[in-house]
């Protein structure tokens, strides 16, 4: 794989297939709500539904080298803030394409990239879409159970 950047025809073309994915995903997979783009070029936002977390948005960013994408998991702990961290950190050993991370406001996001290159295979996305949706059901109520035990 060459990760180059992106051209602006390279980008276009990407976008259409991805979007075509998207639209396929959103016809033909029960978990999908729905499919939204973005006022900002090249990023969607999709809706999924969960058994664990009940609904979750997993935002898609293609740039000129990578596609991001990422999904709020919860805000930051309340309380055993150490062991909440300890969770996440060993649950992102096991995981691939994705890993935990704090963001804005120390909220919790699942996060990961793949290469441009690999955009273009629909079996790549289908593995990206489906492990991000069993990394957020695995791994929401542990770690609510754990950050926010006073509230369960």
């Amino acid at each position: 794989m060459t990760n180059h950047p992106a051209t602006a025809a390279e980008l276009s073309a990407l976008a259409a297939h991805f979007e075509g994915w998207l639209s396929a995903q959103e016809a033909e997979n029960p978990l999908i709500d729905a499919v939204v783009p973005d006022d900002a070029p090249r990023r969607w936002h999709v809706r999924v539904r969960g058994e664990e977390k009940d609904v979750f948005t997993i935002r898609f960013d293609l740039g000129q080298r990578t596609l991001h994408y990422e999904t709020y998991m919860m805000p930051a702990p309340e309380e055993n803030e150490a062991r909440f961290y300890q969770h996440l950190l060993e649950r992102n050993l096991g995981f691939h394409g994705a890993a935990f991370a704090v963001g804005e406001e120390e909220a919790i996001f699942l996060v990961g990239q793949l290469p441009n290159d690999l955009v273009v295979d629909d079996d790549e996305l289908d593995r990206v879409l489906g492990s991000m949706y069993v990394y957020v059901e695995q791994c929401f109520r542990p770690a609510l159970a754990i950050g926010f035990v006073s509230r369960m």
